[in-house]
Formats: structure tokens, sequence, C-alpha cells
């Protein structure tokens, strides 16, 4: 199995694994009911699906009647006749977003950042600014919602990683490492608060959590950045390009 499949099977896992997941004809949902946040729910195909129009019909409804926006995150090559199901029911590919991945051979040491801490959250106060930092790290507006704490928690006390930056006696950024299946983890929802931007929190933070997690028994750990200069970030520390991602949703009328 390439290390792209890999990745598609692991993302699949984890979601057959999380509680509040469900099943519609091919697919299976990632369902957060405390997290509207549109990563945070998603569908992923299975292995070579062929869905009908009915299947993707029935799809839809199933994230409408759940309140969330009907959307799938997979690998064209994963499952090939998907993309044009959905495109032939109206949806629209949101984007095409490279995978990276980073090993332990690969992972280089950033330049330090002077008064940089780096610690994983331990008290309410600060899981409540690591989930800040994140949502309006990613445009979000108040306070985050309570999906977001939760991932955090559940990362920090199981197999996986949370990070809270701190510099200049304020959170400055924050990310985390989800639970390990197969030696494969994904580090997500990395964020800087825009105050200390350009100052190589970003790449600390990255560097920080693919060590723990790599110490922590992965053998892997693979990202989706959200642009070409945040790639250019992760490629700095060791992350190299190992497939691709389609990111599709059907909005409202």
């Amino acid at each position: 199995m390439t290390m792209a499949n890999a990745v598609q099977d692991y993302a699949r896992t984890l979601t057959l694994r999380s509680p509040a997941h469900y099943r519609v004809g091919p697919f299976t949902v990632r369902h957060n009911p405390g997290w509207e946040l549109k990563y945070a729910n998603y569908a992923i195909p299975d292995r070579d699906a062929e869905p009908t129009a009915d299947n993707v019909a029935a799809l839809v409804e199933a994230f409408r009647a759940r309140e969330r926006l009907p959307r799938l995150e997979f690998l064209p090559a994963w499952a090939p006749a998907v993309e044009p199901a959905l495109l032939a029911a109206g949806f629209s590919v949101e984007n095409r977003a490279p995978l990276l991945a980073c090993g332990r051979d690969d992972l280089r040491t950033p330049n330090p950042v002077k008064g940089l801490h780096i610690t994983v959250p331990a008290t309410e106060a600060e899981f409540t600014d690591t989930a800040r930092v994140q949502h309006q790290g990613f445009g979000g507006e108040g306070e985050p919602e309570p999906g977001m704490t939760d991932w955090l928690r559940a990362a920090a006390a199981g197999d996986g990683v949370a990070a809270l930056a701190v510099l200049d006696g304020a959170p400055a950024g924050a990310g985390g490492c989800s639970v390990p299946v197969d030696g494969l983890s994904e580090l997500a929802g990395l964020a800087v608060a825009a105050p200390f931007r350009r100052r190589g929190v970003g790449a600390a933070l990255t560097a920080w959590l693919t060590e723990r997690a790599l110490d922590q028994g992965c053998r892997t750990v693979w990202l989706e950045p959200g642009d070409p200069d945040v790639e250019r970030i992760y490629a700095s520390v060791g992350y190299r390009r190992i497939g691709e991602k389609l990111n599709i949703s059907l909005e409202p009328a």
C-alpha cells in the first residue's frame, strides 16, 4: 500500500472509531455533534466505491438532517468513481490539497525562538487558551465550540498530542496530533496567533509536535497544509508531499 493510501485508510479507520460516526451507502461520515466546523464533519467513501445518484442524495439528506454542510474529504485515487458522481449532483471542489508526511529520518530542527515555551495543556485555562488560538487562527470569532476543546483533551489524555506555545507571556500557538493508527498520526489544527506570526512559532510547534508523536511510537506523521506559504513552513522541518486530497462540498441552494 502506498503511503497516500495508508493515510486514507488511517482517516477512514479513525472515523469508524469516532463515537458519533454513521454510515450512508458506501460512505462513512465523521460527525461532531458539538462542533459545527466543516473540517470536523465530513464523509469518506469506501475504497473503490461506485455510488449511485440515490446514494449521494441519501448522503446529502443525512448531512442536512444533522444541520451540517454536505462535505467529503478523500484521495481521488482511493475511489475514482466518487468525484464524478458528486459533481453530477452539484457538488463543488473546494480545493485539491497536498498531503505531506514526515518520519524520524526526515525531521529537522528549526531555528530556536527566544523565549518560546511549548507544553502539553493540563489545566482548564490552558485547554481553553489552546482551543481559542486554534479557533481564531482559522478565522473564527468569539469563543471556540466545545468540540474543539474536547478533541484537544482526548489527544492529550490518550496516545495523541496536544500543544500550547507561549511567548511573551501570551498564548502564541497551538496544535495537536491525533491518536495513532498502525504507526500513523495526523498533525492537525496548527495555528499561530496573529501577533506572533512570522517569528518561527509555526515551525517550532510543528517540529515539537512531530517529535513527540514519533517518540510515542509513531513511524510517520502526516498533515494537510492550508496554503503554499504554510507548506513551506512544514517543508522546512522535513515534511514532503506524498499525494493529493480532494475536499468537496455542496453549498445550500
